[in-house]
């Protein structure tokens, strides 16, 4: 197994006719070494090109993040919390970011400051305000 970073990953998920050779490396690198480790800063970044580079919305990000993740030769770190990230993304308002963020401390059972409004109206993350 091998790791690998963003820019390969986004070039195994997107056929990009502006970068044709690396979108064929990149697939040809998986082919070879068979099963690939993605980390959660890799899966965030990558999120983040398909939204800013490629346009992609929300629907379309929920079916790249279903691949990935029920990929045979993909392995996420810690995949059951990036599974029920996209649960809770799938049916809220804010960032896949800030939910994979709440739940990893979730699972410490932390509670998560935030001053992001929509993320502090989830049980579990508390708004940081002046006290009055």
């Amino acid at each position: 197994m091998i790791a690998i970073d963003t820019n390969v990953l986004v070039r195994i998920l997107i056929n990009d006719d502006t970068a044709e050779e690396q979108c064929q490396l990149a697939r040809q690198l998986v082919n070879s070494h068979g099963d690939v480790w993605v980390c959660h800063v890799v899966l965030i970044e990558t999120i983040w090109v398909l939204q800013k580079v490629y346009s992609f919305d929300k629907q379309k990000i929920i079916l790249v993040l279903d691949k990935v993740i029920h990929h045979p030769h993909i392995h996420l770190e810690d995949s059951e919390i990036v599974k029920q990230t996209l649960d809770i993304f799938r049916s809220s308002n804010a960032d896949f970011s800030d939910y994979l963020i709440f739940n990893k401390a979730q699972h410490q059972n932390l509670i998560l400051h935030t001053f992001d409004r929509k993320l502090a109206k989830i049980d579990g993350v508390e708004r940081v305000k002046k006290d009055t």
